[in-house]
Order: C-alpha cells, then sequence, then structure tokens
C-alpha cells in the first residue's frame, strides 16, 4: 500500500504539469489568441482523432509494420556489431567513429535518397528505422560489455570457461541493462523514423495520412494524429519496461534488497 501511494505521489507533479499545459492550449484557443487554423482547439482534436480514428488505425498497422521490421532488424545488427566491436578492439577503433558520423547526418536528408534508390514501398522506411535505431543499441551493448567486473571475467577464466561461456554467464548479464536502455530509445526513435520516411512517398502510413491532411489545412487531424503516435511511442516504451522486467527478474530482487534496511 506504501509503494502504490509513493507511486501515486511521484507521478503527481507529471499530471499537474500536463493538466496546466491543457489549460493553457484551451485558454490560448478560447480567448482567440492564436486563431483556430494555426491551433484548433483540445476538444476540436478530440473531434477529429475519434471522427478519424478507423481512418488512422489502418495508416498506424503499415507505421507500425514499418517501423517493428526496421527494429527488429536493428537489434539483430546492433547486437552483432556490439559484439564484434567488443571481441576485435580494431573493429571497434575503425567502426565507432563511423557510427558517429552516421549521427550527425539528419533523418529528414537521407529519406529522400532512400526512397530514390529503393522506391516508394517499405524498403526505404525499414532502412531508415534500422539506421535510426541501430546507434543507440549497439552503443548501450558495447557500454555494457566494457561495464563487466574485470575480476569476474578472471575468475571465469581461471575455472577453464571458454570465451563463449564468459559471454553467456558473465559479459552478457550484465549488458542486459544497458541493452535495454538504448532498446528504450530506438522504441520511440522507430516509429518517428517511419513517419518521417513516409512524409516523402507512399501510399499508406501514419506520415502519409499526416501529408494528406496538411494538405488540406485540417490542422485538427494533424494534431490529432500527432496525439496518436505520442500514445503508440509511449507505449512501446512501456512494453519494453515490461519484457526488461521479465528478462531480468533479478533486478528487482536486488532493488528490493536495496530499499530494505
Amino acid at each position: 500500500m506504501t509503494k502504490r501511494l509513493q507511486s501515486i505521489t511521484n507521478n503527481i507533479p507529471a499530471v499537474v504539469a500536463f493538466g496546466l499545459v491543457l489549460l493553457l492550449w484551451e485558454f490560448l484557443c478560447g480567448a482567440n489568441i492564436v486563431p483556430g487554423y494555426m491551433l484548433p482547439s483540445p476538444a476540436d482534436v478530440m473531434k477529429a482523432l475519434v471522427g478519424d480514428f478507423p481512418l488512422i488505425l489502418q495508416h498506424a498497422r503499415i507505421t507500425l509494420q514499418e517501423a517493428f521490421y526496421g527494429l527488429f532488424v536493428g537489434i539483430g545488427l546492433a547486437f552483432f556489431a556490439a559484439t564484434l566491436m567488443d571481441r576485435f578492439l580494431i573493429l571497434h577503433r575503425a567502426l565507432y567513429p563511423l557510427m558517429i558520423i552516421t549521427q550527425t547526418i539528419p533523418t529528414i536528408a537521407i529519406a529522400p535518397v532512400l526512397v530514390l534508390w529503393m522506391g516508394f514501398g517499405m524498403a526505404p522506411k525499414i532502412t531508415l528505422v534500422v539506421i535510426t535505431t541501430f546507434f543507440p543499441i549497439t552503443v548501450g551493448l558495447l557500454d555494457g560489455y566494457q561495464s563487466v567486473d574485470k575480476d569476474s571475467v578472471d575468475l571465469m577464466r581461471a575455472m577453464g570457461a571458454t570465451r563463449v561461456q564468459i559471454f553467456r554467464h558473465v559479459k552478457f548479464p550484465a549488458a542486459l541493462p544497458h541493452f535495454f536502455g538504448g532498446l528504450k530509445i530506438s522504441a520511440s526513435y522507430a516509429v518517428v523514423g517511419a513517419v518521417i520516411s513516409e512524409w516523402l512517398g507512399g501510399f499508406q502510413g501514419l506520415g502519409v495520412y499526416m501529408t494528406r491532411v496538411k494538405k488540406a489545412y485540417a490542422f485538427d487531424k494533424m494534431f490529432a494524429v500527432i496525439i496518436f503516435i505520442v500514445v503508440i511511442s509511449l507505449l512501446l516504451m512501456a512494453l519494453v519496461n515490461v519484457i526488461r522486467r521479465v528478462s531480468m527478474p533479478w533486478m528487482a530482487v536486488e532493488k528490493k534488497e536495496t530499499i530494505q534496511p
């Protein structure tokens, strides 16, 4: 009961801040300080969201497919690259600067090139999501591998453990918290990356829907789909937290032992 009350208390500032933003938004629209065609009221946005919800869901199905495919490919490539870079120092020195350079290139600048090379199908969208999600997961895994206690590794070697056994029982478990930290960031990036790629070409998807309503100057629908994307991103981040708790049950035990006097 005490933990539940503490959790509710911790969330009060965020709820209050969110409520104040909504009140300010409604005041600006209701007092005509900002014209309605520039900033629709929260009520208009909710009406647009409810009215177009079936259509938004149809487009969201395509966007989520692109996001999940790209995220899964990004996870696989990140795991492969991070493991090799941790094993071979020369690869780490050669590839890490290139990874940093890729993050300095704006996503909106890559998307047109990918559409030009791959067409208007799913391929450029998935590729852009892979590029967007690859870096946070790779860096998280590398940090996790390097955070391993050297005494534990030396002990495993003294007991005759192979490299595979050391990786399985020491390095990989130690890297999991860092991995899920990067995955939480990448999960939100995946949806945004898919939407950005859909702006520049496609037949279905939330980005295509946003382009169409923007050309029709239906800004209430534009804000509605933005809110929908935010909700999806938050749900994906919550899903990552659930998977993290299931994959690392020992973290809950350690946390409980730390709290207890």
